[in-house]
């Protein structure tokens, strides 16, 4: 019970934030990647009660692995400016501990860090592996949509939530595009077929929801970020494991998937 109303007061301290700009944001990812390059969170524009989750269990701030020095050798960002918001999924392949970290950071009404809510995998996470991560994600165009051509908040949301209904009922229709290709782990779906759709995902043989669905979305980029609890996956959490999907959607239709997924035990016990 305690942990649920951690959880709802993030949720809660992200819904309350001033109007800002995507030059503020922009600048606040800046700072993110510095603090995390330099394992200062106090780069951040931090307030004086800063909400940090780290793997969906909240830590001190100056703890986690915000506080360690980490090699970042490739970067990607969504900035939310309806929510004053960002994300940023950071490769750090080279570094001597090898992670992929996903970070929510929510400003509060007066341009304040409120909250901090990071995905951090490592070996033993799902299908982990960084350098193959890195090699991936840096050969995908995620270029800014021209204006005219931008889909709406409704339209990305609409598409990652039917990409996750799918995983349990095969009768969602799922926008996938053509080609489409879905970066799980460090395990690439992608193919030299430019007509293939490789990011179609099988039935799980169990039915379950996705659930606490938080939301980063960016009509610019066409992109979205769910943070969200996964079920099945994990065995030792049956109920649901800290889980994040990034998905860039072009036209209405899905584009690229990245999906990270923290696990108890190695693989998830599978």
């Amino acid at each position: 019970m305690v942990f649920s109303t951690l959880l709802v007061g993030a949720a809660l301290a992200s819904s309350v934030s001033a109007a800002c700009t995507r030059a503020q944001l922009q600048d606040l990812t800046v700072a993110y990647i510095k603090a995390q390059t330099s394992g200062d969170p106090k780069q951040l524009p931090l307030a004086a009660n800063v909400s940090y989750l780290e793997n969906d269990a909240m830590l001190d701030i100056s703890k986690g692995v915000l506080s360690q020095k980490v090699t970042v050798d490739f970067n990607r960002s969504l900035y939310d400016t309806t929510q004053c918001a960002t994300f940023t999924e950071l490769s750090a392949a080279t570094n001597s501990h090898p992670y992929v970290i996903d970070t929510r950071i929510l400003l509060n009404d007066e341009g304040k860090v409120a909250t901090v809510q990071s995905l951090v995998a490592d070996a033993g996470d799902w299908v982990f592996d960084a350098k193959s991560q890195l090699s991936w994600t840096q050969k995908e165009k995620w270029d800014t949509i021209p204006e005219g051509k931008r889909d709406t908040r409704a339209v990305l949301q609409a598409a990652g939530d039917l990409y996750l209904d799918s995983w349990t009922d095969s009768n969602v229709k799922v926008p996938y595009g053509t080609p489409c290709a879905r970066l799980e782990g460090g395990s690439y779906t992608g193919s030299s077929n430019a007509n293939a759709n490789t990011c179609k995902m099988p039935k799980f043989p169990e039915d379950f929801k996705i659930k606490n669905r938080r939301y980063i979305i960016d009509e610019e980029l066409g992109g979205l970020d769910i943070f969200n609890d996964f079920p099945f996956i994990d065995k030792q959490k049956p109920n649901g494991t800290a889980s994040g999907n990034f998905i860039r959607v072009e036209g209405g239709m899905i584009r690229y998937i990245h999906e990270t997924t923290i696990c108890t035990t190695k693989g998830c016990g599978r």
